[in-house]
């Protein structure tokens, strides 16, 4: 018999099934016309108005063709607006447009509620040990691309 993982017990397969759950509660309370790593576009420009893309990847942890490719969507539907920087005329300096902004705005109150369902359904005292242990595993990402730099 071939040796295998108690996928249960295995962390890469538990933070794949956490994130199919975070998949399908978007697509059901926030937007289907939006995914979550646009989300994240538009929260980063309206956190950050007047940032290039390289700024907007590490912001979101996309790599910069995903990030490339998001943009120009956004930018299509007239959600983000591009402009040169008169400084630097190779960077090409985003901010959210009054109708991505009206968007992002619209976005945020069911995002706030899917994040707290998902939190809920973590014992009250273990929520913030929980998000710390999330983050920590993130923190990994950026160290790794780090490295690859």
């Amino acid at each position: 018999m071939a040796r295998a993982l108690d996928l249960e017990n295995y962390i890469g397969h538990l933070i794949r099934r956490a994130e199919q759950v975070h998949t399908a509660l978007w697509s059901r309370h926030v937007s289907r016309g939006v995914t979550s790593q646009q989300f994240s576009v538009l929260n980063a420009l309206g956190r950050e108005p007047g940032i290039d893309q390289r700024t907007l990847a590490h912001l979101t942890s996309l790599d910069r063709s995903t990030v490339n490719l998001i943009v120009r969507r956004l930018t299509d539907q007239q959600y983000v607006s591009q402009v040169r920087d008169e400084k630097d005329r190779r960077r090409t300096l985003l901010r959210l447009t009054d109708e991505g902004a009206e968007l992002l705005s619209s976005l945020i109150p069911p995002a706030e509620e899917i994040n707290e369902q998902l939190l809920q359904s973590l014992p009250a005292d273990q929520r913030s040990l929980a998000v710390d242990i999330l983050r920590r595993i993130a923190l990994l990402g950026d160290e790794l691309n780090t490295g690859e730099q």
